[in-house]
């Protein structure tokens, strides 16, 4: 049997709720739901929870349930806030020692400009708190002569963190809501219906039994869905079989963690720009820094011959970086926990493959630079949220209004991914 990981709406749930629940049966006993979604991260996650809130059967997929361990997704802007806050889950950024951002510090060849956080940055039209609508602000200082006919006009905050502990966060809010069945499985294939080509589920296995030489044909479910959503991140395994754009990537951010360094501005990104590539540095706990550094492929100072990528940090990097940070950047370059990820562009592409759509990374990426992939995730969750209602496709198995309402989303996205 899989790993099912049913949530508990309270600690002590009355005996008749979740056990009894047709749908979980159905997810339980049949691998059947009204939704099926392949990759637990972001987008997957908040998707899940809510279709969920909206009354869906959803059987959500990750293949491993693990804290994940990236050196991206720790920067949420405040459009992001916002948006994680309309979706009911801003209690994801708490008991995770988030830190509040409140814009960023470009350094511009030593030269220091700041640059707050915009009123408007949050989404809202002028940037006023109104009741905590936008979820966006400062909650510990809330300001002084705000009234109901005069709302205070504030300035929106971002959060960053570590990124595994935001995602387990998330996870559990999933597992907690009675219409979702978490589900460890490594998804290897969609299943089609032969006729008329539509998505009718996934085929996964169990990923403690890959490559085991007992493992079998019986390690191997098909999870049933009226609508299969492939959110499987930037190294999905299914963008080429439905859409024909690749991603294009041309550097590389390498990341350090840095111990206690000393940032010229607190609460706030800082991105270096000099004669090389940009660098980027912002807080994910109160002792540890993010550093990234954007390396270009076939950048001459990070060949063989001149040390290599480390070379490159230590000979180029770390002389423009701010006296005050160097000290802690130079430690974490010593102690070799160098880590990469691609930059990658993609396009977005329209959704018409019937029964199923590609979403996240899988579907559209941007260059982690802009701290925007969080904040895009979160808000495409919300534009679904209204087009998949139950109100507006009471049968997601009807996939032509699924198709037009994709192609609505398509249009509607527009101006947050452009």
């Amino acid at each position: 049997m899989p790993l099912i990981l049913d949530s508990s709406p309270s600690p002590s749930p009355p005996p008749s709720s979740i056990e009894s629940s047709p749908a979980t049966l159905r997810r339980r006993e049949r691998n059947e739901a009204d939704v099926v979604i392949v990759g637990a991260g972001i987008l997957g996650t908040s998707l899940a929870v809510t279709l969920a809130r909206q009354g869906r059967s959803v059987i959500l997929l990750e293949k491993s349930l693990k804290e994940p361990d990236r050196i991206v997704g720790e920067l949420l802007q405040p459009g992001g806030v916002r948006a994680l806050n309309e979706l009911g889950l801003r209690e994801c950024l708490e008991d995770i020692d988030a830190i509040r951002v409140k814009g960023y510090e470009v350094i511009y060849y030593g030269t220091e400009v700041h640059i707050p956080y915009p009123a408007n940055a949050a989404g809202d039209d002028d940037g006023r708190r109104r009741g905590g609508s936008s979820g966006a602000f400062d909650g510990e200082n809330p300001g002084v002569g705000a009234t109901e006919e005069k709302p205070l006009l504030r300035r929106p905050e971002g959060r960053s963190f570590h990124h595994g502990r935001f995602i387990q966060q998330l996870r559990l809010a999933a597992m907690r809501e009675e219409n979702i069945s978490l589900i460890e499985r490594t998804v290897t294939g969609t299943v089609k219906n032969d006729w008329t080509g539509q998505v009718v589920g996934v085929e996964a296995e169990n990923p403690k039994n890959n490559g085991s030489s007992n493992s079998s044909s019986s390690a191997r479910d098909v999870y049933f869905g009226q609508l299969t959503v492939l959110a499987d991140g930037y190294a999905s395994r299914f963008r080429k079989e439905f859409i024909s754009h690749a991603p294009v990537s041309k550097s590389k951010f390498y990341g350090l963690e840095l111990i206690d360094a000393d940032l010229p501005h607190e609460l706030h990104g800082h991105v270096i720009l000099g004669d090389g590539a940009p660098v980027l540095l912002y807080q994910i706990g109160t002792r540890e820094t993010r550093a990234l550094v954007d390396v270009r492929d076939g950048t001459s100072t990070a060949s063989v011959a001149n040390g290599g990528v480390k070379g490159h940090l230590r000979n180029v990097v770390l002389p423009s970086l701010p006296k005050c940070v160097q000290p802690s950047f130079e430690r974490a370059l010593d102690e070799g926990k160098l880590r990469s990820m691609p930059n990658s562009w993609l396009p977005p592409s329209t959704q018409q493959v019937p029964g199923m759509v590609l979403l996240g990374d899988a579907m559209n990426m941007r260059h982690p630079l802009t701290g925007g992939g969080m904040t895009v995730a979160f808000n495409d969750v919300l534009t679904l949220r209204d087009l998949l209602s139950p109100e507006n496709i009471p049968d997601l198995g009807d996939t032509a209004a699924v198709k037009r309402q994709m192609r609505r989303f398509h249009w509607r996205r527009k101006n947050l991914t452009s």
